[in-house]
């Protein structure tokens, strides 16, 4: 793949970038200060609308029309950003924390001023340490210079930025969860509507960002909205534009996060990134494009788009590691592009013991609000118990689909379908690994390809 100017991540290996001095020696709060003093509100939120970027948490909802939503006549509005990051193989936003922080404080000032907010919540994962221990130092920093507090670069605006640790509940990544979790309730997530943008933290409208979004506003003010949105290998009609971090994890030679523009594709993400398989004899087997509950994909399965108006068409016939990673095309195979985090898995994963693996994680961190997550998640990890132990009978293949298609679309909020999608896909994409399971445990000890499958046909079917 063709090299990619660093944008986001330009100060990421300057030494001790994450100190006021050096990050300011490097352009640090120079847009914000411009922001403050010589944009309006509206002129911000007319860039942030034409770049185009889309949310970088999971749900990939403009950023732009989402600030669009807030009442004209609120008197009160709050910023929350939401640096929960629990979703398993997800580590790109604790890279800005703590290699760049005052890239995200500036992000929160320009935001603020945007939006009429005064005040800035950061919700980090408790977990995250380092992260918190950055941000504080660096706003500590920020409000001693001036850059925060009653009078930011002399404008008569008082802004403030509170860091909140949370206390380590994946559920708390939820906008809403992490709300109630912030006014001191417990985390669970609210119904809708009211959405936060309305009726938000303590009451009052609030906008809920992901870090990487808000981190992305200093660039998107110092390029332009629509230059900033043509970075992107997108088309245009896919309205997703920019540079984005992706991360890479599991069986890959070069681990780790790497900025790129939005519509790499994972085989480029893998092969190219990545370094290839860390063992050149183990092939790739599957790869979960963006956190964990964003169903995996197979590399031999091909993208199926015959109709000219449908808009995968361009990658009809080719493999779904050669689809651009957009929110969009994404959906469009039947996955999600998610946090932009994917695991890597070779040809030594058993894909039930990876399933076994994942849902053990989501039944630990429901909230237990809703009936259908807080049985469905213990029902699935108790099919896989059965089976892991040996136990196991072909037709708890097709009980694992019908407890996972009854979770979802029931709940309040999306960590039952987040739970079930996965689950599905997993048996859908490779439904020998679970027969062959199966199979082991009630004494056949050959291992069982597809063609021998047959008894989870129906299930694979359904799961699609």
């Amino acid at each position: 793949m063709a090299e990619h100017r660093k944008i986001l991540s330009n100060r990421f290996d300057v030494e001790d970038a994450w100190t006021l001095p050096v990050a300011e020696r490097h352009g640090a709060y120079r847009l914000a200060r411009k922001a403050v003093t010589a944009m309006t509100p509206e002129a911000i939120r007319d860039e942030v609308r034409a770049a185009n970027v889309r949310g970088r948490g999971g749900a990939g909802f403009p950023a732009g029309v989402k600030w669009g939503f807030l009442p004209k006549d609120a008197d009160t509005v709050y910023l929350v950003i939401n640096a929960d990051e629990g979703e398993p193989g997800t580590f790109k936003d604790r890279q800005i924390m703590e290699k760049d922080p005052h890239r995200l404080i500036e992000g929160c000032i320009c935001a603020m001023w945007a939006i009429g907010a005064h005040v800035t919540y950061i919700y980090v994962r408790c977990e995250l340490v380092k992260s918190i221990r950055r941000l504080e130092a660096a706003i500590e920093e920020a409000r001693n210079k001036g850059y925060l507090g009653r009078r930011p670069f002399g404008k008569d605006y008082p802004m403030e930025v509170h860091v909140h640790p949370g206390a380590g509940a994946y559920i708390c990544g939820e906008e809403t969860a992490l709300l109630n979790s912030l006014e001191g309730k417990r985390g669970e997530p609210r119904l809708k509507p009211p959405f936060p943008a309305v009726e938000g933290a303590f009451g009052k409208p609030t906008i809920v960002n992901n870090v990487e979004t808000i981190a992305s506003v200093p660039d998107i003010l110092e390029m332009g909205g629509k230059a900033w949105s043509d970075i992107s290998l997108l088309p245009e009609s896919f309205r997703d534009g920019g540079t984005r971090l992706y991360g890479v994890s599991g069986h890959v030679k070069n681990p780790g996060v790497f900025e790129a523009p939005v519509g790499i594709t994972l085989r480029e993400l893998i092969y190219d990134l990545g370094g290839g398989m860390l063992h050149d004899d183990r092939p790739l087997k599957g790869v979960i494009p963006g956190g964990s509950s964003t169903p995996v994909l197979h590399p031999d399965h091909v993208v199926h788009a015959p109709a000219e108006t449908d808009p995968l068409h361009p990658w009809h016939g080719k493999s779904h590691l050669d689809v651009p990673m957009g929110v969009d095309p994404m959906r469009g195979i039947g996955t999600m592009l998610g946090t932009c985090c994917a695991i890597v898995m070779d040809s030594s994963v058993n894909m039930a013991e990876a399933a076994r693996n994942l849902m053990k994680f989501y039944k630990h961190e429901s909230c237990g609000q809703c009936t259908p997550c807080r049985e469905g998640c213990g029902w699935l990890v108790d099919v896989l118990e059965r089976i892991a132990r040996g136990e196991g009978v072909r037709e708890d293949v097709d009980l694992l689909v019908d407890i996972s298609n009854n979770m979802m679309g029931n709940t309040i909020c999306a960590l039952a379908d987040g739970t079930a999608m996965p689950m599905l896909a997993f048996i859908q994409k490779y439904p020998e690994d679970f027969i062959a399971a199966i199979e082991r445990g009630l004494g056949a000890h050959t291992r069982l390809d597809a063609s021998d499958a047959s008894g989870a046909s129906g299930a694979s079917g359904r799961a699609a």
